[in-house]
């Protein structure tokens, strides 16, 4: 993958909370690598924000897009006004149902806020094509007298690195959906696009950089964003490339009286988590946080609790620590620490042991990145959990993932190797012999020939480090029958570095792959070799076919 001859790179962010877009230009690039254009966003209040929060409004019909952002989170609550909005499909949150998801198929449905249901697709490709088209619109602004077509951009869209082959190829098609052409998209990892532009920062009187590492210099890049926390370890080498070492960790972080206030008060509830939400990022050790409590909210303790709420914040055990003023709820500092203590606790806790592997020994630098990680609270409990580790938070820290996304678009080949993830393969056939450990239900006769099927043919082993464009050792395949027009075979993954079936436990059909071999001359005697390319975000097929001297790429079917 060489350097970009675009004449602008564009990254859309779509975050599991947040999210955003950003470009710059070739020239731009070439002078200043980290400068990066990105939206400005309103919200609660005409708040400024870095962000806008992956929420989308689509029309009854299903099909048609109406808002995104605050402005869907707004007209959403007009409509609930009006008691309109369960006509509606309104959307939040909803990225991390493509997490883990192995067997997704193409019209697998998602449930919006009131419970209907509505294909993943429509809503993912709808969310990119507004980001897209809002940037589309930015970047023809910045240019007089020159017209910008869809064919001057580069694409690249982020996804988090622990994400599988099968919500990758979800998401590209998502974007393709979207008006986003194959050519022209390519995607990104999260923390290593965070690491790519922290590497170029310069280092200030108040701020490391992580371009003072020495060459084979190891360290964990914690991407803390609005709901998920991402562990990662990179390293670099002698030509400040990126070698992405470890796929380790995600975690997600996140009664009566809510569930009643949030369905009949849509318009107060969005309100009080827009305003829980820039509380939770100002929250400090030390610092009370006082937050107004909409009377709707009030109405509805009375209501099903048959008590005021002052009743009932002097029957709990938060008496001491809780207090009502009019309408601002006052917390003392120990009950918003509160709040972040479970899942400090949980990615801490696995941090420790990722830093106890014999491969980690000399990492002394941890580079915090994503919304969270502007968190204080967050800042001081990793400090004082790793004292002996050089903490790295960049200023634009919530906006890391999304101009190193620019960058790499620019040029993909600043990750240099990366270390695979599962151990891929075909499933095949071989010959029997007595040196087989096969079990006899693996093995068939066919032409008086005893053979031994669901062999599972390694591509990659789990724990490999594998160049970046580099093919993997490969495999010839030839057709069963004398006029087969195409070779159809299955990927398979599995998390052991030494599987030796398909069937065997934790083994996983992933996709396959299918080759046209439309000139059936020479009949099962014809061959195609075929190699897979492993070191880019997206796995790559190669097939030489030695007849017609020709080779081509084949995509992976990862969706059913």
């Amino acid at each position: 993958m060489a350097m970009s001859t675009s004449l602008v790179v564009a990254a859309i962010d779509f975050g599991t909370t947040f999210s955003s877009w950003g470009f710059s230009f070739k020239h731009e690039f070439k002078i200043e690598p980290t400068k990066v254009k990105t939206k400005t966003w309103t919200g609660l209040e005409s708040a400024i924000s870095l962000k806008g929060p992956t929420t989308i409004l689509i029309s009854p019909d299903g099909q048609t897009f109406d808002s995104f952002g605050f402005d869907a989170e707004t007209k959403y609550a007009e409509l609930a006004e009006e008691q309109k909005h369960k006509e509606w499909y309104f959307f939040k949150r909803f990225k991390m149902q493509l997490y883990d998801k192995i067997n997704i198929q193409k019209d697998f449905t998602i449930e919006d806020a009131t419970g209907k249901s509505l294909m993943a697709k429509t809503v993912f490709s709808l969310s990119i094509g507004y980001l897209k088209n809002d940037l589309m619109g930015m970047t023809k602004k910045q240019v007089i007298d020159q017209n910008i077509s869809e064919d001057d951009i580069k694409w690249v869209l982020t996804i988090p690195a622990i994400w599988n082959d099968v919500a990758k190829q979800f998401m590209r098609e998502s974007a393709e959906d979207a008006g986003i052409k194959e050519e022209r998209l390519i995607i990104a990892l999260e923390p290593e696009a965070a690491s790519i532009y922290c590497h170029l920062l310069p280092t200030t009187r108040n701020q490391d950089s992580l371009g003072q590492l020495q060459s084979g210099s190891k360290y964990v890049i914690l991407d803390a964003g609005g709901g998920t926390v991402d562990i990662t370890v990179h390293e670099t080498t002698q030509s400040k490339e990126l070698i992405n070492l470890a796929i380790s960790y995600s975690n997600e972080t996140g009664a009566d009286v809510m569930k009643s206030f949030k369905e009949d008060n849509v318009e107060e509830y969005m309100d009080l988590m827009r305003a829980f939400e820039i509380k939770k990022r100002e929250a400090k050790p030390d610092k009370k946080v006082a937050i107004r409590i909409p009377v709707s909210l009030t109405d509805a303790v009375k209501a099903i609790r048959v008590t005021p709420v002052q009743t009932v914040i002097a029957e709990s055990k938060y008496k001491d620590s809780i207090r009502l003023t009019g309408d601002k709820l006052k917390l003392n500092s120990d009950v918003i620490n509160g709040f972040f203590q479970e899942s400090l606790k949980k990615f801490s806790n696995h941090l420790t042991n990722l830093l106890q592997k014999p491969e980690l020994d000399e990492c002394e630098t941890l580079l915090m990145v994503g919304g969270y990680s502007e968190s204080l609270l967050l800042q001081q409990h990793i400090t004082k959990t790793f004292p002996n580790m050089k903490i790295v938070v960049p200023s634009d820290a919530g906006l890391a993932v999304l101009k190193g996304a620019v960058i790499y678009g620019h040029d993909p080949t600043v990750i240099s190797q990366r270390v695979c993830k599962y151990t891929y393969g075909n499933d095949g056939v071989h010959d029997y012999n007595t040196n087989c450990t096969h079990p006899p239900s693996r093995r068939a006769f066919e032409n008086g020939i005893e053979l031994c099927y669901d062999i599972f043919f390694v591509h990659a082993r789990a724990g490999d480090v594998i160049k970046l464009g580099k093919e993997c050792k490969t495999k010839q395949f030839y057709p069963l029958e004398p006029l087969q027009k195409r070779i159809t075979f299955d990927i398979f993954c599995t998390k052991e570095q030494k599987p030796e079936l398909v069937t065997d436990p934790g083994c996983v059909k992933l996709g396959s792959v299918t080759i046209p071999m439309l000139d059936t001359t020479g009949g099962c005697s014809r061959r195609v070799i075929v190699s897979f390319l492993f070191g880019g975000t997206d796995i790559e097929v190669k097939v030489k076919d030695p007849r017609e001297g020709t080779v081509r790429k084949v995509k992976v079917s990862f969706l059913g």
